[in-house]
Parts: C-alpha cells; sequence; structure tokens
C-alpha cells in the first residue's frame, strides 16, 4: 500500500471522542495490500489501539465480488483483475478517478445499528454531493445513491432514467466497520461494462463529471470531511433523510 498522507484533521467530537483519522492515499493502491492494511486498522480500532479512521484513495481498474455475487454477472472476467471482497453486495468496480472511501468506525459507540449505519453513509453521500448542485436520491431496494437523468431518453415505460453515482458495501469485525462506499468523479464508465454493477441490469452509472461538473477528487475529499459530522453526529432520535 502507498505511504499515506494525512489529511487535515478535526477536533474532538462534542461528545469528547476523538475523531476519526483521515488519510489520502496517493497514486494508485493496490487492492490486496490495503486491504490487508485496513484488516489490520480495525483489528486495532477494535482492542482500543487506534483511532477510527476514513482513508480516501484511488485503485487501478478492477472488479470486486461482495459476499452476494452472483458468477453470471460477471460479463467480461478477464478485462481485469477480480477481488473477493469480503464485503456486503455483489459486483463493483473500482478505477482511476473514482473516489473511494474505506471508512473504519467503531459502531460499539456510534450505536449497534446496521441499517441506520448505511443510512447515515447514504445521508453522508447525499449532503456531499448537494454541494456540488446534484440531487442524490436513495432508492428503495438498491443500495447506494442515485441520479435521475432528464436529459436522456425515457424508458419503455415512461419513467425518467435513473443511473448510479454511488456505492456502498461494508464489513462489520466485532461492531467495527471496514470497506465502505465509493464515489463516481471522473472514472471511465465503459469499465463498468465489463460486470452487472449490483446485479442491477435495469439502470446505467454515472459520475460527476458524466453530469457536466468540473469536479476534481480533491473537491469531493473536502465536501466528505465538511459533511461527516452533519451525517454522523450523535442523534437522540435518527431519521433518514
Amino acid at each position: 500500500m502507498s505511504s499515506p498522507v494525512t489529511a487535515p484533521q478535526p477536533g474532538p467530537h462534542a461528545d469528547g471522542q476523538p475523531a476519526p483519522e483521515w488519510r489520502v492515499l496517493p497514486g494508485l493502491s493496490d487492492y490486496a495490500a490495503t486491504l490487508a492494511a485496513m484488516e489490520e486498522r480495525v483489528a486495532q480500532i477494535a482492542c482500543g489501539a487506534a483511532p477510527e479512521a476514513i482513508w480516501l484513495l484511488e485503485h487501478p481498474p478492477l472488479y470486486t465480488a461482495g459476499t452476494s455475487a452472483n458468477p453470471a454477472d460477471l460479463v467480461a472476467p478477464d478485462r481485469f483483475p477480480v477481488h473477493q471482497a469480503g464485503r456486503g453486495g455483489q459486483y463493483t468496480y473500482h478505477g482511476p478517478g473514482q473516489r473511494v472511501v474505506y471508512v473504519m468506525l467503531d459502531l460499539n459507540r456510534r450505536g449497534r445499528d446496521v441499517r441506520q449505519f448505511v443510512d447515515r453513509l447514504e445521508d453522508w453521500i447525499i449532503r456531499t454531493l448537494a454541494e456540488f448542485a446534484v440531487r442524490g436520491e436513495r432508492r428503495c431496494g438498491r443500495v447506494g445513491v442515485w441520479v435521475t437523468r432528464p436529459d436522456k431518453p425515457v424508458g419503455i415505460d415512461g419513467a425518467l432514467r435513473e443511473d448510479k453515482i454511488a456505492a456502498i458495501g461494508i464489513k462489520l469485525r466485532r461492531w467495527v466497520s471496514f470497506h465502505g462506499i465509493s464515489i463516481n468523479v471522473e472514472p471511465d464508465l465503459s469499465h463498468f461494462d465489463g460486470i452487472v454493477p449490483c446485479g442491477i441490469s435495469a439502470h446505467g452509472v454515472t459520475s460527476l463529471v458524466d453530469l457536466g461538473l468540473p469536479v476534481t477528487l480533491e473537491d469531493v475529499d473536502l465536501a466528505l470531511q465538511r459533511n461527516f459530522d452533519p451525517a454522523f453526529a450523535p442523534r437522540t432520535q435518527y431519521r433518514a433523510q
């Protein structure tokens, strides 16, 4: 794994707990090495030896298979390396121009509620996209964040086209999360053609640049950091927005 660069760190939370340590990994991070480093960090967090962590990175072009992946959804198995990720979900793509965010958070102190945690990840993405005037939306039965495309032809049923702009796939070990989210900033969208992304064939994928927005990875990193606390701050009663 590339040597990480520590990003500007936020101060402690209002509840006195230390904020997660943010790191930007330069270059293209080897998948297997990064996964091993992430698992090591999760073990440290679980035993109290290290603070929570958020890693921002890119991978070289590759496909990952979640625990629910259907082999038939791997359309082009020889196109890019395929990795067994061990996270929830199905097949997904990672590659240059996509911001991958590995989220290592301790749900022992944030609430042992997996559904709530996924809702908060979606909320975090939606808030981040809103900074670029993009309306990200949830869809029942489809994990991730979606955008409607009024600029594209409607479907045969007359419905507006919907494209996926961000994916979510997590795993928990001793109630510490790892893996996380990915946001399409400026990846080569043709690379998604080698899989059925997340097992959903009726919809497409898009990116911020595909939507006509000159957004950089650095822009997204700053927006992610600004919107982390609003999405994950403790709440007496949580309600997904």
